[in-house]
């Protein structure tokens, strides 16, 4: 199965699933690459079965800025929040008009990640340029804490799927942070790489395992109660690594994008790449698993387009 939809004239950034609907998929689009212009939030349906290869579009919601991620609320299944190039964060329903239901703007520059709490499912972070973290819940007017500790930039901030209050955070400062939301400090620092680091995922199956991407093209596996040295490291990616996405579905098989234009599968156990999809033509920034359709991803890029498919090595 392979299904394309065109968010034309939208550049994408971020591509997440649903987790209350399989047919369901969020997509964070800007304008001009994310340079200067708006952005787009594109809610899609994706046909199974006989409607296999059929994506529509369900809603749209525009922003005056371009947006770099979106997540979905793990407590409605209609709302969801995006990070806007402003610094604003907005919560969106997607039963309701086309404006959104709640704004935050405290981040002082782009803010380029949201993740909600898989765990406690009552709040959500945003990571931002201006190098913090913030804490929030979308019945607050403010956020409820700023987590300070990093020198550059903070690509990502994304939740354990094990614990309530643990969260770790990527950084243009080479670093990833191992953070408790009960502690104003980062309790963990690990020198990750050698460049920027752009992504991190959470291994779903073993509670210690972050998976890391860089702009060094390679891909660590980290155990964080052996911060030292990487389990392993991922080589084959020709430019930097934009996002890393671990299976909801099994435990040594990730999933990557990069600025070389391909997504990559990878078996972190043995170090192998199994999979390139090299479909689109523009650098690929989003890639999602489906949570009930198990062999089904998706990925965007700034090609303006969403792609839908089963990797072979999923056959």
């Amino acid at each position: 199965m392979f299904a394309k939809h065109r968010t034309t004239g939208y550049n994408g950034y971020a591509v997440q699933w649903s987790p209350f609907f399989e047919h369901k998929l969020a997509v964070a689009t800007a304008s001009n690459f994310g340079l200067v212009g708006n952005g787009r939030l594109h809610i899609l349906n994706v046909g199974a079965g006989p409607a296999g290869g059929v994506i529509n579009t369900e809603r749209v919601f525009d922003t005056q800025d371009g947006l770099f991620d979106v997540c979905w609320s793990e407590v409605n299944e209609n709302q969801l929040v995006t990070a806007s190039g402003d610094g604003s964060i907005k919560l969106w329903d997607t039963t309701l008009a086309d404006f959104p239901i709640q704004n935050w703007h405290e981040h002082q520059r782009e803010v380029f990640s949201v993740n909600w709490n898989l765990v406690r499912k009552d709040s959500f972070l945003s990571a931002s340029w201006d190098n913090t973290i913030k804490l929030w819940s979308q019945n607050s007017p403010q956020s409820l804490q700023t987590f300070k500790g990093h020198s550059h930039c903070v690509y990502a901030a994304m939740w354990s799927p094990h614990s309530p209050s643990l969260f770790a955070s990527c950084s243009g400062d080479h670093t990833v942070k191992l953070w408790d939301t009960n502690s104003p400090a980062p309790v963990q620092t690990i020198l990750a790489h050698g460049n920027e680091v752009l992504t991190l995922d959470w291994n779903k199956y073993q509670d210690h395992t972050v998976v890391t991407g860089s702009v060094d093209h390679t891909i660590k596996v980290w155990d964080l109660r052996r911060p030292d040295r990487e389990l392993n490291c991922l080589r084959g990616h020709e430019y930097a690594v934009r996002k890393v996405k671990c299976s909801p579905h099994t435990g040594s098989l990730v999933a990557s994008t990069s600025y070389d234009m391909t997504m990559r599968m990878w078996d972190i156990t043995t170090g192998d790449m199994i999979e390139i999809h090299d479909a689109h033509t523009e650098f690929v920034l989003g890639v999602d698993f489906n949570l009930y359709r198990d062999r089904e991803i998706a990925t965007c890029a700034w090609d303006e387009s969403v792609h839908v498919f089963t990797p072979r090595c999923l056959m």
